[in-house]
């Protein structure tokens, strides 16, 4: 993201060096801090837990294949509606980060998240665009997801193991949703704007971004790394073509909601689909 003075401060989202922030805008040192702080607060710390897993996991007896990483899980087993309070609290909370996200970007000038876009002016188009985009990365991904599980890279994902209870969907669907806002906002749009403002070249904010979301992936497996790191260099182009993350945002959404319910639909009764 270009960050000379004035407008390119708060235009195109290319994820460049500049010259750094404008007049008024917080000094390059305040800027890293907050950078340091959402990140400690949502991905970067996801990105740590997902490492030590992957460590755990690598040092076990068996192979990869033969462990499992749950996605969604049951927070309290057999207390349907204790289990249904827990679920909504954690998707609310991993929010928590965006709404700050949205702040600082405000408090900077930029228009908060409206400055990546992710707005409602365009929704025919990010819905459009995302749909296209899951369509080619959802059957790519669930290739080399098999394949990867196949050659012992990789442990069975198990995108969901919830009770068969009434709010099971919904709660998959808003788990989803909750995914693809978090990631796409602070690893894509906000990521971008503040290695552009510090002054990181197109290239080195492409790779940041990349292995930031293939890391904090690890947990499934050397696949689950590779196949998200592949995913991050396709968003973050497509972000510096469109200028919206909102297109990535559905795609990610689609993609989710297509693993969840789609295992919750089909494990057991399918011969190519693994389960734990």
């Amino acid at each position: 993201m270009r960050t000379e003075a004035g407008r390119v401060a708060e235009s195109l989202p290319s994820g460049g060096a500049g010259e750094g922030p404008r007049e008024g805008a917080p000094a390059r040192r305040t800027l890293r801090s907050e950078l340091l702080l959402v990140l400690a607060l949502s991905l970067g710390a996801s990105a740590l837990s997902s490492l030590i897993s992957f460590v755990g996991s690598l040092t076990r007896p068996g192979g990869l294949k033969e462990q499992a990483a749950t996605l969604n899980g049951s927070y309290a087993p057999g207390r349907p509606w204790l289990d249904l309070a827990w679920q909504l609290f954690g998707i609310a909370t991993a929010l928590v980060p965006v709404l700050l996200v949205a702040h600082l970007l405000t408090r900077e000038g930029a228009g908060g998240l409206r400055s990546m876009g992710f707005d409602r002016t365009r929704t025919w188009s990010d819905l459009g665009r995302g749909t296209l985009i899951a369509a080619g990365i959802g059957s790519a991904g669930l290739a080399f997801y098999l394949g990867a599980r196949a050659a012992g890279f990789n442990l069975t994902v198990v995108p969901e193991s919830l009770p068969e209870v009434w709010w099971k969907f919904p709660v998959l669907i808003l788990s989803a949703v909750q995914n693809s806002v978090v990631e796409e906002v602070i690893v894509v749009g906000y990521l971008l704007r503040r290695l552009g403002q510090l002054g990181w070249t197109p290239m080195a904010a492409l790779v940041a971004s990349s292995l930031l979301r293939g890391s904090y992936h690890l947990y499934q497996g050397i696949g689950g790394f590779i196949g998200n790191v592949v995913m991050g260099v396709v968003f973050v182009l497509l972000y510096r073509r469109w200028g919206r993350i909102g297109p990535l945002v559905v795609a990610h959404a689609l993609l989710d909601i297509v693993a969840f319910v789609g295992y919750a639909l089909l494990a057991g009764k399918v011969g190519w689909l693994p389960t734990a």
